[in-house]
């Protein structure tokens, strides 16, 4: 297991030794046999290519020999080339008369160092073009592979998802298990409170703070990861941080900057993102199995955001080995509005009030007012962002008495009259506003969930005006209160003189 394990770390599949375990034809003068390979639990869609880099010439129990491949052509590159290179030879096998034998410690790092060079020699880690042409390729239509009528020898098998098959080597037939170990990524978005979730709230011109966890498999190979973020969100390209947790531990490392490369403008990648991260792959070879890549990185809400209900969406990916991609995993950001109707009353009839005005701002006292923008709507407003300068904090009833203020995040608000409508009294508390974070309205104490914040004024008219009705009442009870006193003293008087 510690050896499988090892191997998995480095970007290949297996390298076996396809022996005979019955067929003496293989023996020394005798016919060439025929071998077969097939992968099960096969990744659907992923294509696997076998190379021969040894030939079998002879087999007896536990003794192979094998020799150098030969080429009926020469070519720059073949495996004749790569086993005599003196990085090689001498170092790992032992050529003699051209039958090649496994010399010095048969450790699992020596192996494994010996696969990754051979991998690297036959499809450089740089291209997808192969130095080395396969002696056969299939992609995985469903759950098995079967590679048939292979010559006996010692193979190295690729996999384009970059992970482990462990074979068994003492058989011409061979049967393996693709373990299928894809790499994963998990998206989060960062919450108010610090927690990270799949989805949070802001305002506009807020930071908005993500993490993509890469989970690495066995055979890591071309990592790079990319993300798609909507036009309500701006990325920054310098809070890109890229930090490695062994699976072994919990201490999240820092990875040095030369191990990855970020890009965010003439992007190759055909599927349209707003940047990716490229991992060299230097960096994969170390990781093993369960190792996780943890990419931070942040955005801005800009005042393309969509508005109330609807999402921002981040989304990300990872591409592996020579074409394969991860599922997506996605992100969302909401932000929401405060619609208003100014009215007063009359019985039961609402009538719109222009003229009011009113500041928006998150101190229950009123003060520190929100920037706004005045959008191109009559009555919409949104959010400033921090470097626009057309900004105002007073919001004016027009004649339909509805505003609307844009882009907010979720919390408490206080919506504060400053000036009446002519005629009106001015309200004398702020109106407490609770958005919650599905975006649902409530006014004041009440749980009351409502569609818009109604704003009722009275009318300053309570004492009666000069000149009116009211003046002639005052002379009419002042004529009364004059009658009155006469004939008071008028009876007074015939009471003396009798």
């Amino acid at each position: 297991m510690k050896l499988i394990k090892k191997i998995a770390a480095i970007m290949l599949s297996v390298i076996m030794v396809l022996g005979m375990a019955s067929v003496v034809s293989a023996e020394e003068g005798g016919a060439a046999a025929a071998g077969t390979i097939t992968i099960n639990k096969a990744a659907k869609g992923e294509t696997y290519k076998i190379y021969r880099i040894l030939d079998l010439e002879s087999y007896s129990g536990n003794n192979f020999a094998y020799k150098v491949r030969t080429y009926e052509s020469s070519s720059t590159y073949n495996w004749s080339t790569f086993i005599k290179d003196t990085d090689i030879a001498n170092t790992y096998v032992k050529i003699d008369n051209n039958y090649v034998t496994w010399i010095g410690e048969e450790t699992a790092e020596r192996k494994t160092n010996f696969i990754k060079k051979a991998l690297e020699y036959a499809h450089p880690s740089d291209t997808s073009t192969s130095k080395i042409e396969a002696d056969a390729t299939e992609v995985a239509n469903g759950e098995t592979v079967k590679f048939e009528n292979l010559s006996l020898g010692y193979y190295l098998i690729e996999s384009s998802t970059g992970t482990l098959c462990a074979l068994d080597t003492t058989h011409k037939d061979i049967s393996i298990d693709e373990k299928n170990n894809i790499p994963s990524v998990e998206k989060k978005v960062k919450k108010a409170d610090g927690t990270w979730e799949d989805n949070n709230t802001a305002s506009i011109g807020d930071k908005v703070e993500f993490k993509t966890t890469i989970t690495a498999q066995p055979g890591a190979r071309k990592y790079v990861l990319h993300d798609k973020m909507d036009e309500g969100l701006t990325f920054d390209i310098n809070s890109v941080q890229v930090k490695l947790k062994k699976n072994d531990g919990t201490t999240e490392n820092a990875v040095e900057d030369s191990a990855f490369k970020v890009k965010s403008s003439e992007l190759e990648n055909p599927n349209p993102c707003t940047f990716h991260v490229e991992f060299t792959q230097s960096f994969c070879d170390k990781l093993a199995a369960n190792d996780q890549i943890i990419v931070t990185y942040s955005a801005t809400l800009n005042e393309n955001a969509v508005i109330a209900g609807e999402e921002n969406k981040n989304e990300t990916w990872l591409s592996y080995g020579d074409s394969s991609t991860t599922t997506h995993d996605t992100t969302t950001t909401k932000t929401f509005e405060i619609p208003v109707f100014k009215y007063t009353k009359d019985g039961t009839n609402e009538t719109a009030l222009a003229g009011a005005t009113f500041t928006l701002s998150k101190n229950q006292n009123g003060t520190d007012p929100i920037n706004l923008v005045k959008n191109a709507a009559e009555g919409t407003y949104r959010v400033a962002m921090t470097s626009e300068s057309n900004t105002v904090t007073e919001v004016t009833t027009p004649e339909t008495g509805k505003f609307a203020i844009q882009g907010l995040d979720a919390g408490t608000y206080y919506l504060k009259e400053i000036k009446a409508p002519k005629g009106y009294n001015k309200l004398k508390d702020p109106v407490k506003v609770v958005i919650a974070e599905n975006g649902n309205i409530t006014v004041g104490e009440d749980s009351t969930i409502v569609t818009e914040v109604k704003v009722l004024n009275n009318t300053g008219t309570i004492l009666p005006s000069t000149g009116g009705n009211g003046t002639s009442l005052i002379y009419f009870l002042g004529a009364v209160l004059a009658l009155v006193s006469g004939v008071v003293l008028i009876t007074k008087q015939r009471m003396k003189n009798s």
